[in-house]
């Protein structure tokens, strides 16, 4: 009898544990947060930037009975942009077959004229701007034209123009929006500086500063970037990485993919030559791509904007600007990011390994520039000039060690110019020596 009792509590005990395994089996939760925040380690060498940050115009230009008013302040344009994203834009459609001349449709009175550094395809744009409409087309622009004098009394008219395409995109706003940036921004456009009209050809003018031009030089002690934190941002499995010191810096590889710290000219080039190429990514998805890539690990270490895209090598390239809004040169690409992409990965990624977080405010000091005539006609003297392939003219910062304290970057206000597809300036010294090559 006592053998069968113990048979039996020894039964009731296994049960009892067993049921409450099972309880303890259905009920468990791992904490998923602990080991995600284990696994995976996201990298951010800087802050992320939303597109109007890094897609913003560098010009706005007031056409106003035979004068011109603009500005490039980076203040005005965010005004600018910030009223035209409370806007919906409708009825959008291609009347470029309908256009005789763009030149004549963008610079006539009476027209705002906002002008990009490149071309933006509007599906991009469409996270700034409100489209309306279930099918709306694709297109590139870099002209944003608001006509303030013709519009129609029904609504208003505003064109997005594409000067490399020679396309002409309308579309309509309501009357009200139109009458608020009469208002706010038409009417007063003459509190900006003037500027005068330069045609270089019958598809093309320039419009330069009527008069001289202040401007602020600036000093920073640059600060460098983690190596490290590339390293992790860029490399797939950043575990298989070796590193190694070479003359002027450092590299890192995986036996397929490298990346190299340059500190003598500070940049850093990460190439992945495993990157299919063999394809052509469409204007949308080619810039978004870039942005977002940047985006993943924080690598906007300073005021970059997007300036330029090319389908056929897949590239696109972002430069820095100033405070104020004028753009950054530097002969060895120092003031760029550019990228350069296969198929799904990055194939080309080249960038300084350098901010300019910490100026030098006593070494700030204001300048003047000579006029766009002055720039001008600097230019026309010189031989086998032709005006057909003067594409634009700038002031812009040329960015460069300072020659006294080599540990320091100097912003120097110079004239800029874009001469068949290649950037050169124009030096305070005596207004000559063109030097070609900046890209």
């Amino acid at each position: 009898m006592r053998y069968e009792n113990i048979k039996s509590w020894i039964l009731t005990i296994l049960v009892m544990v067993s049921a409450l395994l099972t309880w303890n089996l259905w009920t468990y939760q791992p904490n998923y947060d602990t080991m995600e925040n284990n696994m995976v380690r996201e990298v951010t060498v800087s802050e992320k930037q939303e597109v109007q940050k890094i897609v913003r115009p560098d010009r706005i230009l007031f056409h106003i009975k035979g004068q011109h008013y603009g500005t490039n302040n980076t203040e005005e344009l965010e005004k600018v942009i910030k009223e035209l994203s409370g806007w919906a834009f409708y009825d959008i459609k291609n009347v470029s077959d309908k256009v005789g001349n763009i030149e004549e449709l963008s610079h006539s009175s009476g027209n705002a004229e906002i002008v990009f550094p490149g071309e933006v395809p509007i599906e991009l744009y469409r996270s700034v701007l409100t489209m309306e409409g279930k099918k709306l087309p694709s297109f590139n622009f870099n002209r944003i034209i608001i006509n303030v004098e013709d519009s129609e009394k029904e609504n208003g008219i505003v064109y997005f123009v594409s000067t490399e395409n020679q396309q002409v995109h309308i579309s309509h706003i309501t009357p009200a929006n139109l009458s608020s940036f009469n208002r706010d921004f038409y009417k007063n456009a003459d509190r900006f500086p003037e500027f005068f009209a330069y045609k270089t050809s019958d598809k093309h003018t320039l419009f330069l500063p009527e008069n001289t031009t202040e401007m602020m030089t600036y000093k920073y002690v640059p600060v460098n970037l983690i190596s490290e934190e590339f390293k992790e941002a860029l490399f797939s499995d950043p575990s298989f990485v070796q590193k190694s010191l070479i003359t002027q810096g450092e590299e890192y590889t995986n036996g397929s993919s490298k990346m190299t710290v340059n500190n003598n000219s500070n940049m850093l080039s990460y190439v992945n030559p495993t990157a299919d190429d063999d394809f052509i990514d469409n204007s949308y998805d080619l810039v978004k791509r870039s942005i977002d890539f940047v985006n993943e690990h924080g690598g906007w270490t300073d005021s970059y904007r997007f300036v330029s895209k090319s389908e056929f090598s897949r590239s696109v390239t972002f430069r820095l600007y100033s405070i104020e809004g004028y753009p950054v040169f530097n002969d060895n690409g120092l003031s760029e990011i550019k990228e350069v992409w296969g198929r799904d990965t990055i194939n080309k990624y080249v960038r300084p390994n350098i901010s300019l977080e910490l100026p030098v405010t006593t070494e700030m000091q204001k300048v003047s520039r000579p006029s766009g005539h002055a720039a001008l006609e600097f230019l026309q003297k010189q031989k086998n000039f032709k005006p057909e392939l003067l594409e634009e003219m700038v002031l812009g910062y040329r960015m460069e060690r300072d020659s006294d304290q080599n540990r320091l970057i100097l912003l120097e206000p110079t004239w800029f110019y874009r001469y068949d597809k290649a950037w050169g300036q124009i030096t305070m010294d005596d207004l000559g020596g063109l030097q070609h090559g900046l890209e």
